[in-house]
């Protein structure tokens, strides 16, 4: 005889899911970096990436790519020196926020409400760090991208906007990866207090972590967390743009050759996630990837998979090619 819905479902038991539930992000939303050559790093994302600027003021320039439906995804504040003030991630509900205050309580995590409309298209936010120091906002409400400028207006509902067409023009905004001392200490405390799920990680013959990468939706990360080679502390390594084939990555390429633009590595393929990349720098310093492809997850029960020592080298690149040494030691500062 079937169970009854009270005998499967336990309400206090309910109770405990919907607020575990409750107690994480949804997505990530934005990263704000500063730069130190605003105007130069402007034109690199919109000349040559091909953002759109949504707003844009003395000191800050707002932008999106051309399917991210918020008004931003990305926010360049002018400043003296080249760091990431906040990495943004809306959570799952309005009720979220005050969950996500209680626990911060709770773990004598210092902490601070910023009131909504102090920063722009963004409501009432969170702010705090991780243990490594990475400057985190949560958020639930976001004003959406809305236009009626016909040069960029599209026909299609389902768009926010025109397909651009112009520089390598990324469909959204995809992740980020910081560099840390103890990747296993960052990941485990990102996984139980916002909820991301563990997708795959890298270990050495050691059985040190060298990698680990997160995501709370089923694209293969939204973040990642690489151990830092000089063991010098928390830096900043990428902010990653999507593109939907392999020969836009090798238009991306050309385009960046032909604009005295360095790439870094690649184009190369990571074996852990399946995605074609390049790695270039914008001229502030900040690390862009530009890739395409990936696995997506759709599994609500995912375990992380293990790459060992003995395949390591594939899951990093698949074709044989060398990152620099940079690749590993490098980054820019983490914000206050």
């Amino acid at each position: 005889m079937a169970k009854t819905i009270e005998e499967i479902i336990n309400k206090d038991l309910a109770q405990e899911r919907l607020e575990a539930y409750l107690k994480t992000v949804a997505h990530l939303g934005h990263v704000e970096i500063t730069v130190n050559r605003f105007e130069e790093s402007l034109w690199f994302f919109t000349e040559i990436m091909g953002l759109v600027v949504t707003e844009q003021t003395e000191e800050r320039a707002y932008l999106r790519a051309w399917q991210d439906y918020d008004h931003h995804t990305l926010i360049l504040h002018e400043g003296k020196t080249s760091e990431v003030n906040r990495v943004g991630w809306r959570v799952s509900a309005k009720e979220s926020l005050y969950l996500f205050e209680k626990v911060l309580k709770e773990m004598s995590i210092a902490f601070q409400w910023v009131e909504g409309g102090a920063k722009k298209a963004l409501g009432d936010a969170l702010h705090f760090h991780s243990p490594a120091g990475v400057p985190i906002e949560l958020y639930w409400e976001k004003e959406l991208f809305v236009t009626e400028d016909p040069k960029i207006q599209s026909q299609l509902p389902s768009h926010p906007s025109k397909y651009r067409s112009y520089g390598v023009s990324p469909r959204r905004f995809d992740h980020v990866n910081i560099m840390v001392d103890d990747v296993k200490k960052e990941q485990e405390w990102w996984t139980e207090l916002l909820g991301i799920h563990h997708r795959y990680y890298i270990e050495n013959a050691a059985d040190v972590r060298l990698g680990s990468w997160l995501s709370r939706t089923n694209i293969a990360h939204e973040v990642a967390f690489m151990r830092n080679a000089n063991q010098d502390g928390a830096k900043f390594h990428h902010l990653a743009y999507y593109l939907d084939s392999p020969d836009e990555l090798i238009r991306a390429a050309n385009i960046m050759a032909e604009n005295g633009l360095k790439i870094e590595w690649g184009p190369g393929k990571h074996g852990t996630s399946g995605a074609q990349f390049i790695y270039v720098f914008e001229p502030s310093g900040h690390r862009v990837e530009i890739w395409t492809g990936g696995m997506l997850i759709f599994s609500p029960d995912w375990e992380p998979i293990q790459w060992t020592s003995e395949v390591g080298e594939l899951g990093l690149e698949m074709w044989g090619s060398k990152p620099p040494e940079t690749y590993f030691t490098y980054g820019t500062k983490l914000g206050k």
